[in-house]
């Protein structure tokens, strides 16, 4: 899906007055930073007839200090189309209603939000699934380059072991 660079900023923040919320996005990758009460709110006036909606916002974890950053990049496009592609498979495995990936990429700080992840379902099972299954993928197995800076230097990150079985169980 191609996205103009007003559309990518507009799923960021508020829509303004008269703006449509139901234009934004069902995948979105950029460095702008993430504002997830603004996106909650957008997807919940978006879906207003959902029984439920399951919303996650990961973060840079700031632990003790020694992470300074994480890095993250991509190939644009190639990314999406995966992340869309997952987001079509969570709609065909529950009875979702809508779905939305926001994900950041660039220099992040310890404490600056990562992805917000939304799902909603008339119920709240299907909503809390699907949420966890797309960012169990996420995870595992998106296509993002990921690199933690720390005082002591940079190290690549990979899926850890963990991740890697949280994403095994859907495939069960």
């Amino acid at each position: 899906m191609r996205v103009s660079k007003a559309q990518k900023k507009s799923a960021f923040y508020p829509p303004s007055a008269g703006a449509s919320v139901t234009t934004a996005p069902r995948v979105l990758v950029s460095e702008q930073p993430i504002d997830p009460s603004a996106l909650y709110k957008a997807f919940v006036e978006e879906d207003a007839g959902a029984g439920g909606i399951v919303t996650f916002t990961g973060q840079v974890r700031a632990e003790d200090g020694s992470v300074q950053a994480l890095v993250l990049d991509h190939y644009p496009e190639v990314t999406e189309r995966h992340i869309e592609k997952f987001i079509q498979e969570a709609k065909e495995r529950w009875p979702l209603r809508h779905a939305r990936v926001v994900h950041r990429v660039g220099h992040i700080a310890p404490g600056e939000t990562v992805v917000f992840v939304a799902a909603s379902a008339d119920h709240r099972r299907p909503a809390f699934e699907a949420a966890d299954f797309l960012m169990d993928y996420l995870k595992s197995a998106a296509p993002f380059w990921k690199k933690e800076i720390t005082r002591d230097g940079a190290r690549w990150i990979e899926p850890t072991k963990n991740d890697l079985l949280d994403r095994n169980r859907w495939t069960l």
